[in-house]
């Protein structure tokens, strides 16, 4: 058994990580908040022995083997390299850090004590984009040509807070969402991205950050993808299509958590939903995090592609602040 810590006491550990850690063999022993009344409240909730203050109870805790960081952006980096150097494995939400220097140097801290860091993105997960991600492979929508990703959803009050008014914490839709789709696209096309262009508005819920963002990334092999991301969009569904040469795959209700939507296949021949067995994205991100740690493959998202994802989010920022295109560079 895995026995894990929780640096941060948050919302998506309590909905989705630390549900996910237990049904793959792993448990939660302690958490870290910086407020201990609230640290101890949620222990108590959540079924943890322990909570703390104090990051190095965590790193010096000889029984814990990984640890996974949802605090806030800026202290992602500080926090993972200090746990890498403690020996622990580290799962990082999104993104790994605000520069990709930072985030660079957790991948290299990793390395060096030899434990795995994984970056949380767990939409790569869905059945439904692995299911695209295999169609595009065997050639059934022939040459990828273009992609659109729609991920407007409405950001509730519970989760505003920082992400609408603290630009030093990573806030604003792009290093929260668009990293996202940067991340998927990504993997369902199994192809880099090199240049951004975006714009970017503010639609009454930020507080001086964007709430909303549209724009076009281009890839290595020449496919040119759509996004729109938004923090305002209270009734939109979420949708994503890749369009090629002899097909078209419309995928519908999957840049979300939960384990659900649906997955067409439209070609000369007609129109059918691709066979999908849902589950749990965040068991099946702890299911190969867990394997990695034993020596057993790879997370399903590594910190490179954290880099990756990272880059393109800064390269849609910088385009959006500038008006032109941007390439994206990872210094990888």
């Amino acid at each position: 058994m895995k026995h894990w810590g929780l640096i941060g006491a948050s919302t998506i550990a309590r909905e989705w990580v630390i549900g996910a850690i237990r049904a793959t063999g792993g448990d939660v022993v302690s958490v870290m908040s910086t407020n201990a009344e609230r640290g101890a409240a949620y222990a108590r909730e959540n079924g943890i022995a322990r909570s703390t203050t104090d990051l190095a109870d965590i790193l010096s805790n000889a029984s814990i083997d990984a640890v996974y960081i949802s605090t806030t952006n800026e202290l992602h980096r500080d926090q993972a390299i200090a746990a890498a150097k403690a020996g622990k494995h580290v799962l990082c939400e999104k993104p790994l850090a605000l520069t990709l220097g930072d985030a660079r140097a957790m991948v290299a801290a990793a390395k060096e004590a030899g434990v795995v860091l994984a970056t949380n993105h767990h939409l790569r997960n869905a059945a439904t984009h692995r299911a695209m991600r295999e169609a595009i492979a065997e050639g059934r929508i022939g040459q990828p040509l273009a992609a659109r990703v729609f991920h407007a959803v409405y950001l509730p009050p519970h989760l505003q807070g920082w992400r609408l008014d603290r630009p030093d914490a990573g806030g604003g839709v792009i290093l929260d969402i668009t990293v996202h789709d940067a991340d998927t696209l990504r993997f369902v096309l199994g192809d880099d991205p090199v240049e951004a262009m975006a714009f970017s508005q503010q639609g009454g819920m930020g507080k001086g950050l964007e709430d909303g963002v549209m724009g076009v990334i281009r890839f290595k092999s020449g496919v040119i993808a759509q996004f729109h991301d938004a923090f305002t969009a209270k009734h939109a569904e979420t949708g994503f299509e890749v369009h090629g040469t002899e097909g078209s795959l419309i995928a519908r209700n999957v840049m979300t958590q939960k384990p659900v939507g649906t997955v067409l296949l439209r070609d000369a021949s007609g129109e059918r939903e691709l066979p999908v067995s849902p589950r749990n994205l965040y068991e099946t991100a702890l299911e190969n995090f867990h394997a990695a740690i034993d020596g057993k493959g790879q997370p399903s998202a590594t910190g490179e592609d954290g880099i990756w994802s990272l880059a393109t989010g800064i390269a849609v920022v910088r385009s959006a602040a500038s008006g032109v295109a941007t390439k994206i560079e990872t210094g990888l």
